[in-house]
């Protein structure tokens, strides 16, 4: 019996951990040198007091409850796992521990014997552990916010790319255009070029030998031919010339107060030297003189779908020239009894170059309408057709009819 009370004595004594002892009333009864070292206080010093002279100041009230409570119904337990515990030194200064308390009886009574653990080392690590983790976590945040950086520069330097290939797709894509119209302009120019040139000079050259008085009815004639050449001349020239400027964006709206029967009636009288052998233009006007229009452009837009009128009808036939005006809208018809556009073309008609299979020989250069539908576009109007081989055409164009609005200071 005395071996074991020795051996246990030398564990007591020499443990590494610092072991107290308490009794159901929380004194202090014993304590193991390590504790005292632990603590920092005298051998004997610490033997009588209670157990909170070794807990932290602010922590004293609640734990004198969680001891009583403990002491009513004490069990085996570790404390400190789940929770940080400190204790508090003879100087007063605080260390973390970890706790296990054990409930034992003697003869004397019921005691608690504590096992503390100074645990400031590992503390030390997992605070080193926490630091270094939330560096990491601070490193990765930055890293994805670099990441995040980059993706959205590259994402725009890929947009910048895209949108250059787009440039240059759309540049040579219009190099081409400008490429095909230089080509078909070369063609077109040297096909319709070549039958009025050589009507003015055959006329030309025919008219020297008609010197006499009663020959000046044949010379009129060749004087004629020459002023019909020259004039198809003249509107070749003058589509090549209306495609430059819209595709420079030179050519503009800009409407102005005019007397539009008047205008019609002038327009009517100009183009009257174009109808064959007893074509008519039938004028027809309902509503207000005075309208917003944009004179240049409409002069273009009519004479061209006159022209084409007069051109693809035959001799004897009747155009129909209508324009109705209301406050805010201008309505123009003109319709023919020629040889109409095929179905098959119709969706063509206001394309650039384009001519319907049935033109035949009729000079053209296949721009007209597509101008005509670009002066409209610009005018802020709208054009349509209805056709039908063999009976006709009729062209139905509606205008806003407003005066512009003054234009705001800068």
């Amino acid at each position: 019996m005395t071996r074991h009370i020795e051996m246990l004595d030398a564990l007591f004594k020499h443990a590494t951990e610092g072991i107290v002892v308490v009794d159901k009333s929380g004194t202090i009864v014993m304590l193991n040198p390590k504790a005292t070292e632990l603590f920092g206080y005298p051998n004997t010093e610490l033997t009588g007091k209670k157990i909170e002279t070794l807990i932290p100041q602010r922590f004293n009230h609640n734990h004198v409850q969680y001891r009583d409570k403990y002491l009513e119904e004490p069990r085996a337990r570790g404390m400190g796992h789940l929770m940080d515990l400190y204790a508090r030194r003879h100087d007063g200064s605080e260390f973390p521990v970890e706790v296990s308390l054990s409930p034992f009886k003697t003869s004397e009574g019921e005691f608690v014997v504590s096992f503390v653990i100074d645990i400031t080392e590992r503390k030390m690590q997992e605070n080193r552990i926490i630091e270094a983790n939330l560096e990491i976590q601070k490193l990765n945040a930055e890293l994805e916010e670099r990441v995040s950086l980059r993706t959205k520069e590259l994402a725009t330097a890929i947009k910048k790319v895209e949108q250059s290939q787009e440039e240059v797709i759309r540049a040579l894509k219009k190099e081409r255009e400008l490429n095909n119209m230089k080509s078909q302009f070369v063609t077109i120019a040297s096909h319709e070029f070549r039958t009025p040139l050589a009507t003015i000079l055959s006329s030309a050259s025919l008219i020297g030998r008609y010197p006499k008085t009663e020959d000046e009815d044949k010379r009129q004639k060749h004087v004629l031919r020459i002023k019909s050449a020259v004039t198809n001349l003249t509107e070749i020239l003058n589509d090549f010339l209306s495609i430059g400027k819209l595709e420079e964006g030179r050519v503009h709206s800009v409407p102005v107060l005019m007397d539009l029967p008047e205008f019609c009636k002038n327009l009517i009288e100009e183009i009257k030297g174009l109808c064959k052998e007893s074509q008519q233009i039938q004028f027809g006007y309902d509503g207000a003189a005075e309208v917003w229009l944009d004179k240049q452009l409409l002069r273009n837009v009519i004479f061209n779908l006159l022209s084409n009128a007069i051109k693809y009808s035959p001799e004897g036939k009747f155009i129909f020239f209508r324009v109705n005006t209301g406050a805010a809208l201008v309505h123009i018809e003109i319709e023919d009894q020629g040889i109409g556009i095929p179905t098959a073309d119709q969706a063509h008609v206001f394309e650039r170059f384009f001519r319907a299979h049935n033109a035949g020989t009729a000079q053209g250069t296949g721009l007209g309408l597509n101008i005509v539908q670009n002066y409209i576009d610009l005018m802020g109007g709208k054009v349509t057709f209805s056709s039908e081989v063999t009976k006709g055409t009729t062209f139905h164009i509606t205008l806003p009819n407003h005066q512009p609005a003054p234009a705001g200071n800068d």
